[in-house]
Formats: C-alpha cells, structure tokens, sequence
C-alpha cells in the first residue's frame, strides 16, 4: 500500500555521493504502486541547459522506502550541548550535533558527522531532530553518550566561556 498521494508534502532522502543522510524537500506528482515508487518535485530548481537561463523543478522517480513526511514543527529558541538537529544547508536537512554556541548572536556550532566537520549556523536554519519510524516521528533530542567529557564553547557578554565536563572556565 502506498502511503502518499499525489499533492502531499514531503522529505526524499538524497542518494548521491556527498549528500547520502541529507532530505530535500518535495511535492508527490505521481505513484507508480506497481513498483512502490514516487515521482516527486523538488522545491529546488535547475537550470534546463547551459544555454538557456531558465529553470525548471528537479523531477524524479524514487523509491518508497525514500520518501517520509515533513516532520511536524518544533519550535526551538535554544538547543543545548550534545542536542541532535537538523541543520538547513546546501538546499537540504542534514543531521547534526550541537557542540557548541554563541548565544548572544544566537548561533549553534554543529558536528556534521556524514561530513565529518562542524560548521556554525543560526538558530533559525536548525530544527529538532526526529526519526520516522513505522509510520511514526520520534524525537531523540540528545546524544547522552556524546554529552559527558565534551566542550561547549561560548561567548557570554563578549566573554569566552569553555564548559568542560559541567565546569565553567572563563577566558578573557
């Protein structure tokens, strides 16, 4: 059984090299139930040909397995150390750890682990993680394993602060 229609909103998980545990967001066009696939429409566009100017939606056929809804809204003003996100980047959703902020320019610095580096975003560009699983989103919004023994790294009313282990060292 096929669980969209034609007009939902939802998330395809990129297979391409480099972007393989990203989301891009689509529109479902089409069904194939036969072979359980979707045509869907990317939010984002391309250029038709290197000739021409205009653009046009990236189209695909895609395989069920994936495709999931758009995860419901969670608003969040503020994340803490070792918090999983999701982190808006290069058109798509990428999973992420927080590792450290800048509260006062409300910025998050997140470890981006399929890409193997951390890279600062605003808080606005983030949303909490969640996994669809059986047709169900659940939030893991921590990584309790990652949260001990690491660094979050700050700037307090223009003041470095490191907390390492639960202890605040201040620098100049």
């Amino acid at each position: 059984m096929m669980y969209f229609q034609q007009g939902d909103r939802v998330e395809v998980a990129s297979k391409e090299v480099g972007f393989v545990g990203s989301y891009y967001e689509a529109t479902v066009v089409g069904t194939i139930p036969r072979r359980n696939k979707y045509v869907v429409e990317h939010k984002i566009t391309f250029v038709k040909d290197e000739y021409m100017s205009s653009t046009a939606p990236l189209r695909e056929v895609v395989h069920a397995i994936e495709v999931r809804p758009r995860p419901p809204e969670m608003y969040m003003t503020e994340f803490r150390l070792g918090d999983r996100v999701d982190v808006f980047d290069d058109d798509g959703w990428w999973v992420g750890t927080v590792k450290g902020a800048d509260f006062d320019e409300g910025k998050y610095y997140v470890y981006l682990k399929i890409l193997g580096f951390e890279i600062c975003y605003h808080v606005e560009r983030l949303r909490v993680h969640q996994d669809w699983k059986n047709g169900t989103w659940t939030e893991k919004a921590s990584d309790s394993e990652l949260r001990f023994g690491l660094e979050l790294t700050s700037y307090v009313e223009g003041k470095l602060v490191v907390m390492v282990g639960g202890m605040i060292v201040e620098t100049a």
